[in-house]
């Protein structure tokens, strides 16, 4: 396996980092994962790991004040800041890897931004898969708390409102404690600004996903305390791909590929993606 890492310059100047895992034979298609809150591409091992020795090179960002791309923590002063550096890294990959698929991998946060990135790109991509998605605004969110954050965001945009909680990201002990103790994950509050960004993105994604066409794989843990698998099975509802697909995997947590069954996870993943390479 090669690993490489760099920066580009990204949205408003901003340096953005990127790392990629490659197999040391010709890639058979390329795979860009798009990182859930708080997190970082760093985070994937298991992931990076299954999929490289079966053929396929790994790409990730940290996205703006994530990880060790530059800006201020879990902040974000609109919502496509996202999506213009995901499209920069994409025609970089693209450029690597003339003429080969490349599929995303949205976990969480990254489900949002993934398939908001769908709605405007996805010509350019073979298919996608998300993992727990954030693409439904949570039920148990107040229409005084959404009313709140908007004023929040427009006066004090970088003000915290809400933490989450690392108990919640995996039934394995081991994978809690790596999160908690990992310096490039952020444990505070997540700002103002990207909370109300991110409200404006799921309404987004519920009017606007049935343009999503391509071939999709849809994730879910079933116990998942982060993200309510009802957004999953929203997002499978409302796309109108002919080929679309919906997993609920029963008891587990959040990071579905950090859990005890990830091997079941990730091969459901490598049974989809063998499915949908070219011929």
């Amino acid at each position: 396996m090669i690993h490489q890492e760099g920066t580009f310059k990204g949205i408003r100047n901003a340096s953005v980092y990127y790392q990629c895992w490659l197999p040391k034979e010709e890639p058979r298609g390329s795979l860009l994962i798009i990182h859930g809150l708080a997190d970082h591409c760093g985070r994937y091992g298991n992931f990076v790991n299954h999929f490289v020795p079966r053929g396929y090179a790994v790409y990730g960002i940290d996205h703006p004040g994530h990880g060790k791309s530059e800006g201020k923590r879990v902040f974000i002063k609109k919502f496509g800041d996202f999506i213009e550096n995901l499209n920069t890294y994409l025609e970089m990959i693209l450029t690597w890897q003339p003429g080969k698929p490349v599929f995303l991998y949205g976990h969480s946060m990254g489900g949002l931004i993934g398939s908001i990135f769908l709605l405007e790109n996805q010509k350019k991509i073979t298919g996608a898969i998300l993992s727990g998605p954030g693409v439904k605004v949570p039920e148990n969110i107040s229409s005084g708390v959404i009313l709140a954050g908007k004023v929040f965001s427009i006066l004090m945009p970088g003000f915290g409102l809400i933490g989450l909680d690392a108990s919640h990201v995996s039934r394995d002990p081991a994978v809690v404690q790596a999160y908690i103790d990992d310096p490039l994950v952020f444990s505070g509050k997540t700002t103002a600004r990207l909370a109300a960004e991110l409200l404006k993105a799921m309404k987004r994604i519920s009017s606007e996903s049935e343009k999503i066409t391509l071939p999709i794989l849809i994730l879910h843990g079933g116990d998942d305390k982060l993200v309510d698998p009802a957004s999953a099975q929203m997002l499978y509802d409302k796309v109108t791909s002919q080929d679309k697909t919906l997993k609920i995997y029963d008891r587990l947590y959040h990071e579905i590929i950090n859990e005890p069954e990830r091997d079941t996870v990730l091969a459901d993943m490598e049974k989809w993606l063998e499915k949908h390479l070219p011929s």
